[in-house]
Protein backbone atom coordinates (compact mmCIF):
# COMPACT_ATOMS: atom_id res chain seq x y z
CA UNK A 1 0.00 0.00 0.00
CA UNK A 2 1.60 3.28 -1.21
CA UNK A 3 2.18 5.22 1.91
CA UNK A 4 0.25 9.28 2.75
CA UNK A 5 2.65 11.86 1.40
CA UNK A 6 2.25 14.79 3.90
CA UNK A 7 3.85 18.29 3.47
CA UNK A 8 4.25 20.35 6.38
CA UNK A 9 3.58 24.15 6.30
CA UNK A 10 5.07 26.09 9.52
CA UNK A 11 7.41 29.16 9.78
CA UNK A 12 9.46 27.77 13.36
CA UNK A 13 12.30 25.42 11.74
CA UNK A 14 11.89 23.44 15.41
CA UNK A 15 8.08 23.09 14.68
CA UNK A 16 8.71 21.28 11.03
CA UNK A 17 11.16 19.33 12.54
CA UNK A 18 9.19 18.19 15.32
CA UNK A 19 6.09 17.73 13.21
CA UNK A 20 8.14 15.81 10.43
CA UNK A 21 9.90 13.11 12.82
CA UNK A 22 6.77 12.21 14.59
CA UNK A 23 5.02 12.10 11.36
CA UNK A 24 7.87 9.87 9.88
CA UNK A 25 7.49 7.79 12.91
CA UNK A 26 4.48 5.95 11.44
CA UNK A 27 4.86 3.32 8.28
CA UNK A 28 1.89 4.63 6.84
CA UNK A 29 3.35 8.55 6.94
CA UNK A 30 5.65 9.90 4.22
CA UNK A 31 6.86 13.87 4.75
CA UNK A 32 7.85 14.73 1.08
CA UNK A 33 8.66 18.53 1.85
CA UNK A 34 8.51 21.01 4.55
CA UNK A 35 8.08 24.95 3.90
CA UNK A 36 8.39 27.91 5.51
CA UNK A 37 5.54 30.11 4.90
CA UNK A 38 2.43 29.81 2.79
CA UNK A 39 3.62 30.97 -0.50
CA UNK A 40 6.48 28.70 -0.32
CA UNK A 41 3.73 26.06 0.85
CA UNK A 42 1.94 26.97 -2.34
CA UNK A 43 4.89 26.21 -4.71
CA UNK A 44 5.55 23.25 -2.95
CA UNK A 45 2.30 21.88 -3.10
CA UNK A 46 2.01 22.36 -6.56
CA UNK A 47 5.32 20.28 -7.16
CA UNK A 48 5.16 17.64 -4.28
CA UNK A 49 1.10 17.39 -5.23
CA UNK A 50 0.75 15.94 -1.33
CA UNK A 51 -2.14 13.63 -0.07
CA UNK A 52 -2.34 15.89 2.72
CA UNK A 53 -0.86 19.60 4.26
CA UNK A 54 -0.26 20.05 7.44
CA UNK A 55 -0.68 24.00 7.71
CA UNK A 56 -0.12 26.79 10.42
CA UNK A 57 -1.63 29.93 10.56
CA UNK A 58 0.73 32.87 11.63
CA UNK A 59 3.47 32.87 9.07
CA UNK A 60 5.38 36.00 7.14
CA UNK A 61 5.35 36.13 3.29
CA UNK A 62 1.68 34.65 3.35
CA UNK A 63 -0.54 32.92 6.15
CA UNK A 64 -2.15 29.71 6.40
CA UNK A 65 -5.44 31.69 5.82
CA UNK A 66 -4.33 33.25 2.70
CA UNK A 67 -2.32 30.10 1.35
CA UNK A 68 -5.48 28.07 1.91
CA UNK A 69 -7.85 29.93 0.28
CA UNK A 70 -5.29 29.84 -2.49
CA UNK A 71 -4.71 26.37 -2.14
CA UNK A 72 -8.61 25.33 -2.43
CA UNK A 73 -9.04 27.55 -5.99
CA UNK A 74 -6.01 26.58 -7.20
CA UNK A 75 -5.13 22.78 -6.30
CA UNK A 76 -7.95 21.82 -4.07
CA UNK A 77 -5.87 19.27 -0.96
CA UNK A 78 -6.72 18.33 2.19
CA UNK A 79 -5.38 19.85 4.91
CA UNK A 80 -5.40 19.35 8.48
CA UNK A 81 -4.80 23.06 10.40
CA UNK A 82 -2.66 23.47 13.76
CA UNK A 83 -3.86 26.02 15.72
CA UNK A 84 -3.59 28.12 18.89
CA UNK A 85 -5.49 27.42 22.26
CA UNK A 86 -6.72 30.96 22.25
CA UNK A 87 -9.77 32.83 21.76
CA UNK A 88 -8.60 34.24 18.52
CA UNK A 89 -7.03 31.43 17.09
CA UNK A 90 -10.69 29.76 17.64
CA UNK A 91 -12.07 32.31 15.57
CA UNK A 92 -9.28 32.13 12.78
CA UNK A 93 -9.81 28.14 12.99
CA UNK A 94 -13.30 27.80 12.30
CA UNK A 95 -12.37 30.15 9.51
CA UNK A 96 -10.43 27.54 7.89
CA UNK A 97 -12.36 25.07 8.36
CA UNK A 98 -14.88 27.32 6.61
CA UNK A 99 -12.98 27.84 3.70
CA UNK A 100 -12.21 23.90 3.43
CA UNK A 101 -9.13 22.83 5.34
CA UNK A 102 -10.48 19.27 6.72
CA UNK A 103 -9.81 19.19 10.41
CA UNK A 104 -7.72 20.81 13.02
CA UNK A 105 -5.56 19.66 15.79
CA UNK A 106 -4.62 22.30 18.69
CA UNK A 107 -1.20 22.95 19.66
CA UNK A 108 -0.82 22.32 23.36
CA UNK A 109 1.41 25.44 24.76
CA UNK A 110 1.29 28.14 21.52
CA UNK A 111 2.52 28.58 18.20
CA UNK A 112 5.50 26.96 18.80
CA UNK A 113 4.94 24.19 21.37
CA UNK A 114 7.77 22.14 22.83
CA UNK A 115 5.89 19.67 23.77
CA UNK A 116 3.83 18.62 20.39
CA UNK A 117 4.85 15.25 21.26
CA UNK A 118 2.42 15.11 23.40
CA UNK A 119 -0.31 14.82 21.05
CA UNK A 120 1.75 12.69 18.03
CA UNK A 121 -0.96 10.26 18.49
CA UNK A 122 -3.52 12.91 17.91
CA UNK A 123 -1.75 14.05 14.60
CA UNK A 124 -1.01 10.88 13.00
CA UNK A 125 -4.25 9.63 13.85
CA UNK A 126 -5.69 13.09 12.25
CA UNK A 127 -3.58 12.95 9.53
CA UNK A 128 -4.70 9.26 8.29
CA UNK A 129 -7.96 10.63 8.62
CA UNK A 130 -8.15 13.66 6.67
CA UNK A 131 -5.98 12.01 4.10
CA UNK A 132 -9.23 10.06 3.19
CA UNK A 133 -11.48 13.03 4.03
CA UNK A 134 -14.18 14.44 0.72
CA UNK A 135 -13.02 17.54 0.14
CA UNK A 136 -15.90 20.12 0.09
CA UNK A 137 -14.28 23.19 -1.57
CA UNK A 138 -15.34 27.19 -0.50
CA UNK A 139 -15.95 29.88 -3.61
CA UNK A 140 -13.01 31.91 -3.86
CA UNK A 141 -15.40 35.01 -1.97
CA UNK A 142 -17.92 33.27 -0.02
CA UNK A 143 -19.24 29.99 0.63
CA UNK A 144 -22.67 29.06 -1.16
CA UNK A 145 -24.96 27.91 1.16
CA UNK A 146 -28.65 26.68 0.54
CA UNK A 147 -31.20 29.27 0.39
CA UNK A 148 -33.52 29.69 4.00
CA UNK A 149 -36.74 28.40 3.28
CA UNK A 150 -38.92 31.09 4.10
CA UNK A 151 -39.64 32.56 7.39
CA UNK A 152 -43.16 30.28 8.29
CA UNK A 153 -45.46 31.45 11.32
CA UNK A 154 -44.94 27.79 12.58
CA UNK A 155 -43.62 24.57 11.13
CA UNK A 156 -45.16 21.87 13.06
CA UNK A 157 -47.81 22.82 15.52
CA UNK A 158 -47.43 24.12 18.64
CA UNK A 159 -48.18 21.61 20.96
CA UNK A 160 -47.04 21.67 25.00
CA UNK A 161 -43.93 19.78 24.16
CA UNK A 162 -41.92 20.68 21.24
CA UNK A 163 -40.00 18.41 19.69
CA UNK A 164 -36.36 17.57 20.51
CA UNK A 165 -33.91 17.68 17.32
CA UNK A 166 -30.46 16.34 18.24
CA UNK A 167 -27.71 17.02 15.67
CA UNK A 168 -24.28 15.27 16.02
CA UNK A 169 -21.45 15.53 14.15
CA UNK A 170 -17.45 15.44 13.96
CA UNK A 171 -14.91 15.57 11.25
CA UNK A 172 -16.44 18.75 8.76
CA UNK A 173 -19.05 18.72 11.32
CA UNK A 174 -18.75 22.83 11.56
CA UNK A 175 -19.49 23.81 7.99
CA UNK A 176 -22.04 21.25 7.73
CA UNK A 177 -23.64 22.51 11.13
CA UNK A 178 -23.69 26.02 9.24
CA UNK A 179 -25.34 25.03 5.86
CA UNK A 180 -28.15 23.42 8.27
CA UNK A 181 -28.64 25.44 11.22
CA UNK A 182 -28.55 28.74 8.26
CA UNK A 183 -31.35 26.74 6.79
CA UNK A 184 -34.09 25.58 9.75
CA UNK A 185 -36.87 28.15 9.09
CA UNK A 186 -37.46 30.33 11.97
CA UNK A 187 -41.17 29.51 12.32
CA UNK A 188 -39.80 25.52 12.94
CA UNK A 189 -41.47 24.51 16.65
CA UNK A 190 -38.93 22.93 18.70
CA UNK A 191 -35.56 22.45 20.96
CA UNK A 192 -32.44 21.99 19.35
CA UNK A 193 -29.19 20.21 20.95
CA UNK A 194 -25.66 20.10 18.90
CA UNK A 195 -22.92 17.47 19.87
CA UNK A 196 -19.67 18.57 17.88
CA UNK A 197 -16.91 16.62 18.66
CA UNK A 198 -14.27 19.25 19.37
CA UNK A 199 -12.00 20.65 22.19
CA UNK A 200 -12.14 23.07 24.67
CA UNK A 201 -11.57 26.71 23.69
CA UNK A 202 -13.35 26.34 20.22
CA UNK A 203 -16.81 25.87 20.89
CA UNK A 204 -17.96 29.30 22.11
CA UNK A 205 -16.68 30.92 18.61
CA UNK A 206 -18.38 27.97 17.01
CA UNK A 207 -21.78 28.72 18.74
CA UNK A 208 -21.60 32.68 18.15
CA UNK A 209 -20.85 31.97 14.46
CA UNK A 210 -23.89 29.82 14.06
CA UNK A 211 -26.11 32.03 16.01
CA UNK A 212 -25.20 34.74 13.32
CA UNK A 213 -26.62 32.44 10.54
CA UNK A 214 -29.19 30.97 12.47
CA UNK A 215 -32.96 31.81 12.92
CA UNK A 216 -32.60 29.96 16.04
CA UNK A 217 -30.60 31.81 19.01
CA UNK A 218 -27.89 29.75 19.61
CA UNK A 219 -25.36 29.26 22.62
CA UNK A 220 -22.63 27.63 24.31
CA UNK A 221 -24.60 25.13 26.99
CA UNK A 222 -23.38 26.08 30.41
CA UNK A 223 -25.42 23.60 32.81
CA UNK A 224 -28.56 24.09 34.55
CA UNK A 225 -30.69 25.56 31.89
CA UNK A 226 -34.25 24.21 30.81
CA UNK A 227 -34.45 23.51 27.20
CA UNK A 228 -36.67 26.12 25.28
CA UNK A 229 -38.55 26.07 22.02
CA UNK A 230 -36.58 28.50 19.45
CA UNK A 231 -33.45 27.81 21.64
CA UNK A 232 -30.02 25.94 20.47
CA UNK A 233 -27.43 24.39 22.81
CA UNK A 234 -24.10 23.47 21.84
CA UNK A 235 -22.44 21.02 23.60
CA UNK A 236 -19.45 22.66 25.09
CA UNK A 237 -15.99 21.62 24.55
CA UNK A 238 -14.06 19.01 27.19
CA UNK A 239 -17.61 17.95 28.52
CA UNK A 240 -19.94 15.50 28.03
CA UNK A 241 -23.72 17.34 27.72
CA UNK A 242 -26.66 15.28 29.24
CA UNK A 243 -30.73 15.68 29.56
CA UNK A 244 -32.50 15.15 33.16
CA UNK A 245 -35.73 14.85 33.70
CA UNK A 246 -37.80 18.27 33.25
CA UNK A 247 -35.80 18.77 30.41
CA UNK A 248 -33.01 20.05 32.60
CA UNK A 249 -29.60 20.45 30.70
CA UNK A 250 -26.63 18.99 32.98
CA UNK A 251 -22.37 18.87 31.97
CA UNK A 252 -20.06 16.46 33.11
CA UNK A 253 -16.20 15.62 32.96
CA UNK A 254 -16.98 11.54 32.68
CA UNK A 255 -14.14 9.89 31.04
CA UNK A 256 -14.55 10.09 26.66
CA UNK A 257 -16.72 8.03 25.16
CA UNK A 258 -15.22 6.77 22.06
CA UNK A 259 -12.33 8.79 22.51
CA UNK A 260 -14.09 11.82 22.51
CA UNK A 261 -16.25 14.20 25.03
CA UNK A 262 -18.41 15.51 24.47
CA UNK A 263 -19.75 12.38 22.51
CA UNK A 264 -22.86 12.13 21.01
CA UNK A 265 -24.01 9.02 22.34
CA UNK A 266 -23.92 10.39 26.09
CA UNK A 267 -26.43 12.92 25.14
CA UNK A 268 -28.47 10.26 23.16
CA UNK A 269 -28.87 7.76 25.26
CA UNK A 270 -29.32 10.13 28.71
CA UNK A 271 -32.45 11.09 26.30
CA UNK A 272 -33.62 7.46 25.71
CA UNK A 273 -33.52 7.10 29.93
CA UNK A 274 -34.78 10.79 30.71
CA UNK A 275 -36.88 12.18 28.21
CA UNK A 276 -40.25 11.56 27.03
CA UNK A 277 -41.03 14.07 24.70
CA UNK A 278 -41.00 13.78 20.58
CA UNK A 279 -37.32 13.57 19.47
CA UNK A 280 -35.37 14.11 16.34
CA UNK A 281 -31.80 13.10 15.89
CA UNK A 282 -29.79 13.57 12.93
CA UNK A 283 -26.44 12.20 12.48
CA UNK A 284 -23.57 14.33 9.98
CA UNK A 285 -20.29 13.81 8.88
CA UNK A 286 -17.36 12.39 11.38
CA UNK A 287 -15.12 10.31 11.70
CA UNK A 288 -15.98 6.45 13.85
CA UNK A 289 -19.26 5.48 15.04
CA UNK A 290 -20.72 7.81 17.96
CA UNK A 291 -23.96 8.45 17.84
CA UNK A 292 -25.56 4.74 16.92
CA UNK A 293 -26.11 3.31 19.85
CA UNK A 294 -28.17 6.25 20.91
CA UNK A 295 -29.67 6.65 17.72
CA UNK A 296 -31.01 3.12 17.66
CA UNK A 297 -31.93 3.49 21.53
CA UNK A 298 -34.28 6.66 20.65
CA UNK A 299 -35.42 4.71 17.57
CA UNK A 300 -36.71 2.21 19.85
CA UNK A 301 -39.16 4.91 21.48
CA UNK A 302 -40.28 6.35 18.17
CA UNK A 303 -38.12 9.10 17.31
CA UNK A 304 -37.54 10.06 14.14
CA UNK A 305 -34.08 9.64 12.85
CA UNK A 306 -31.87 11.01 9.68
CA UNK A 307 -28.47 10.36 8.85
CA UNK A 308 -26.58 12.11 5.87
CA UNK A 309 -25.24 10.52 2.53
CA UNK A 310 -22.03 9.36 1.73
CA UNK A 311 -22.25 11.96 -1.15
CA UNK A 312 -21.86 15.30 0.83
CA UNK A 313 -20.26 13.19 4.08
CA UNK A 314 -16.34 15.13 4.58
CA UNK A 315 -15.73 11.40 6.43
CA UNK A 316 -18.54 8.82 6.45
CA UNK A 317 -18.05 6.73 9.33
CA UNK A 318 -20.80 8.04 11.93
CA UNK A 319 -23.63 8.18 9.33
CA UNK A 320 -22.59 5.22 7.56
CA UNK A 321 -22.94 3.28 11.73
CA UNK A 322 -26.10 4.96 12.06
CA UNK A 323 -27.32 3.45 9.31
CA UNK A 324 -25.91 0.28 9.70
CA UNK A 325 -28.20 0.19 12.53
CA UNK A 326 -31.04 -0.59 10.41
CA UNK A 327 -32.95 2.63 12.83
CA UNK A 328 -32.77 5.64 9.82
CA UNK A 329 -35.49 6.48 8.74
CA UNK A 330 -34.13 9.41 6.22
CA UNK A 331 -30.84 9.72 4.52
CA UNK A 332 -30.65 12.40 2.94
CA UNK A 333 -27.49 14.63 1.69
CA UNK A 334 -26.81 17.44 3.89
CA UNK A 335 -28.45 20.03 1.43
CA UNK A 336 -31.34 18.57 2.37
CA UNK A 337 -30.95 18.01 6.12
CA UNK A 338 -32.76 20.96 7.24
CA UNK A 339 -35.86 19.89 5.01
CA UNK A 340 -35.40 16.32 6.71
CA UNK A 341 -35.58 17.89 9.97
CA UNK A 342 -38.70 20.02 8.98
CA UNK A 343 -40.20 17.07 7.72
CA UNK A 344 -39.42 15.21 11.24
CA UNK A 345 -40.94 17.94 13.35
CA UNK A 346 -44.02 18.06 11.57
CA UNK A 347 -44.36 14.56 11.38
CA UNK A 348 -44.11 14.08 15.66
CA UNK A 349 -46.22 17.01 15.81
CA UNK A 350 -48.95 15.98 13.77
CA UNK A 351 -48.43 12.48 16.07
CA UNK A 352 -49.03 14.03 18.99
CA UNK A 353 -52.49 16.36 17.89
CA UNK A 354 -54.00 13.15 16.79
CA UNK A 355 -53.52 11.26 19.78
Amino acid sequence: MSKIRVLVVDDSMFMRRMISDLLSQDAELEVVGAARNGQEGLEMAKQLKPDVITLDVEMPVMDGVTMLQRLMQEQPTPVLMLSSLTTEGAEVTLKCLELGAVDFVAKPSGSISLDIYKISSQIIEKVKAVARARLAVAPSTARTVPASPPPSPMVGRPTQDAPLVVIGSSTGGPRALHTVMSSLPAGLHAKILVIQHMPEGFTRSLAERLDRSSAFTVREAQGGETLQPGRAYLAPGGKHLKVERGGKLTLTQDPPVHGVRPAVDVTLLSIAQNYSGPVVVAILTGMGSDGAAGLRALAAKGAYTIAEDESTSVVFGMPRAAIQTGCVKRVAPLHQIAEAITEGVKELCNQLQAA
